[in-house]
Formats: C-alpha cells, sequence, structure tokens
C-alpha cells in the first residue's frame, strides 16, 4: 500500500480538535463523528473526529489525508470507539481491500469534499472511476462491524 500521510497543520490540528470535543458531546456537524481508538504503542486511548459514511446501512470510516496516525491505530488494534461520550459503541472495524474502495471514495467525495478537497490524493466529485482506482490504494478504508 502506498504510505502517504498528509500531516495536519497547526491550524487544522486545533479546528479538529474543537470539532471532535463537540462530537464527543454529541453536537455532528455534517457528518462528524468521535471516534476512539487504542494507540499502536501505548495502548491509551486517541481521539478523533471522522465522517462516519453510510452506504445501505454499512458504516465506514474513510482516511483521506491517507495513512494517518488513526487509520494505522485502526489497522492495529482492529477495534474502535464510535459515538459521543454517553453513547459510545465498540464496533470491530475491518480494512476494506482496494478493489471495493472506488465506490465508497465517491460516495465520500460527493458528500464532504468542500472539507477534504486537497488531502484526497488529488480526486474531486468529477474524477473518474480508474482516478479513483488508481488513488485507492493510499487511502485506508474500514467498515465498522458490529
Amino acid at each position: 500500500m502506498p504510505q502517504r500521510y498528509d500531516v495536519p497543520g497547526l491550524g487544522a490540528r486545533l479546528f479538529n480538535t474543537a470539532i471532535r470535543r463537540l462530537a464527543e458531546l454529541g453536537v455532528s456537524i455534517s457528518g462528524t463523528t468521535a471516534l476512539r481508538v487504542r494507540g499502536r504503542t501505548t495502548g491509551e486511548p486517541r481521539g478523533v473526529v471522522v465522517n462516519l459514511l453510510s452506504v445501505d446501512g454499512r458504516q465506514y470510516l474513510v482516511s483521506p489525508r491517507g495513512n494517518t496516525q488513526w487509520a494505522r491505530n485502526v489497522r492495529a488494534a482492529g477495534v474502535v470507539e464510535v459515538g459521543p461520550r454517553r453513547r459510545r459503541a465498540e464496533r470491530r472495524a475491518a480494512e476494506i481491500p482496494d478493489d471495493a474502495k472506488p465506490a465508497l471514495l465517491e460516495r465520500y467525495i460527493d458528500r464532504w469534499y468542500w472539507q477534504v478537497k486537497g488531502h484526497v490524493g488529488g480526486l474531486s466529485p468529477a474524477s473518474t472511476a480508474a482516478e479513483r482506482r488508481a488513488v485507492a490504494p493510499s487511502i485506508p478504508v474500514f467498515e465498522l462491524v458490529r
């Protein structure tokens, strides 16, 4: 898997922290959801805010910035907690194979491009299926399973 990671700058980290705190309180902004995952080195829970993609009753985590710390932690732990602090639900996270990603990436980009443009490997809502297939290996996607 290509190892692309668009490291967020200070402004993005501060903004994401504020949005994560709101999500932990149950306030979702355009589909944001609080995610907690065990750190692969410390074993301590790590919090992040994500856009939870729902397709045909299934839920997916997409890491538009690439092989981020949270994506590496999810891959290592295999289990995450999603939702606000009082209603967190534990879910198993299964990584999606690259050939299944293009359709999910299309849905994700259609919904959140305004938020993630510049961080999805050059994709846009106008990207072709071939372009999504080419970038898919650099964008981790996980299905949440009960």
